[in-house]
């Protein structure tokens, strides 16, 4: 549908009425070629911005699907880095696509490992964190559990790291676009079972940011792929550290 070696409509209606976890098993082959990809842009922008703070030993990103996260990982760690996912579909095309790009010479070693985020299978064993675009994947309401376990996985001065993008202009095409693709998740997932979670609407940075200062972590945010025409930056990358001492 997107590119000659992409998913048909088909092969996306498919997915969108399966479960999340074997939705992206199906989708897994053909993922690069979607725009769900997180874009090379944003990941290079990331790197570039996480970089003055290291150095980090190891890294984990956290649902990694095909792992476009993994080479702005290996440029930052020094030590290890591990791929986390649930689809074990979307881990096995991660770790051919590395298998098949990645220089050993470049970076510390990659584990691929199959575990639900909301469940991590790590206690204070990473410098750095990172998500690229799968956020949607969680309700609100899932959101503290979340932060949780991405705060019990960092070691003491810790970092958990991702970007969010500027929401919409109201009354936008984008707006309405997002606005109508959450409405029809909505639909779905009242009329079918198994759910597929996937909403746009439903990461406010306000929010966010509260959740995880409530999870524990001390919150900043940096600007991030240069400004709109208002002066706002495109999208910012959210920086949550884990303190060092806990709180009194």
């Amino acid at each position: 549908m997107f590119t000659p070696l992409g998913p048909s409509l088909r092969e996306l209606a498919v997915q969108a009425l399966s479960s999340v976890e074997h939705g992206y098993d199906l989708l897994a082959p053909k993922f690069d070629q979607t725009p769900f990809r997180t874009p090379d842009r944003v990941l290079d922008a990331v790197a570039e911005a996480l970089a003055p703070l290291g150095p980090f030993g190891t890294g984990l990103d956290l649902c990694c699907g095909t792992g476009a996260g993994v080479g702005p990982l290996r440029q930052l760690c020094a030590d290890r880095v591990v791929a986390v996912d649930f689809s074990a579909g979307m881990l096995a095309a991660g770790r051919e696509a590395a298998a098949a790009t990645a220089d050993p010479a470049e970076g510390p070693p990659v584990d691929w490992v199959r575990a639900d985020a909301l469940r991590l299978p790590f206690a204070s064993r990473f410098d750095l964190v990172v998500s690229f675009g799968a956020f949607g994947h969680f309700l609100p309401e899932e959101r503290p559990s979340l932060f949780a376990q991405a705060f019990a996985a960092l070691r003491p001065g810790g970092c958990f790291a991702f970007p969010i993008g500027a929401p919409p202009r109201v009354g936008s095409p984008l707006y309405w676009a997002l606005w109508g693709f959450d409405a029809a998740m909505y639909a779905r997932n009242a009329l079918r079972r198994p759910t597929f979670v996937m909403y746009y609407r439903t990461f406010p940075l306000a929010e966010v940011r509260g959740d995880l200062e409530r999870a524990g972590f001390t919150v900043q945010t940096l600007p991030l792929l240069g400004r709109l025409d208002d002066g706002s930056p495109r999208a910012r990358l959210v920086l949550a550290r884990r303190p060092l001492t806990p709180p009194q």
